[in-house]
């Protein structure tokens, strides 16, 4: 797979285009047709999107990463007020589906951003 060549669009930085949901290309068009579900093509410069697989990555920091503040979180109101348990449920649960779902379409994006920029694709023995 190799990325197109196209002198009319400059290389855009990933971190700019993937965290805003936009087409890895141009940074005009719309990465997204839904809240996870990739467009099939950019409706401004015309890039199809067939090259996209980011896979559970996303998925894997956000664990990561929310589940280290969330239990951090945790421990320290513990260990600080000694609070019941339904004053936990009712902080940590909203809080970790909160970050979580807000977190995921930004790493996909970024994630999907970033193979296109490295031309990423399915590993090839033997050419």
């Amino acid at each position: 797979m190799s990325k197109p060549q196209n002198l009319r669009y400059p290389p855009l930085p990933p971190a700019q285009t993937g965290l805003r949901g936009r087409c890895p290309r141009c940074g005009q068009g719309k990465l997204f047709d839904g809240f996870l579900t990739t467009a099939k093509s950019c409706e401004r410069c015309g890039l199809d999107f067939e090259f996209i697989d980011s896979g559970d990555g996303p998925a894997v920091f956000i664990i990561l990463f929310v589940g280290f503040l969330v239990a951090a979180g945790v421990f320290a109101v513990e260990m600080t007020f000694m609070p019941p348990i339904w004053v936990h449920l009712i902080l940590w649960g909203p809080l970790t589906l909160g970050l979580s779902l807000g977190f995921l379409r930004p790493l996909k994006g970024l994630m999907i951003a970033q193979q296109y920029c490295r031309s990423a694709g399915e590993g090839r023995l033997g050419e």
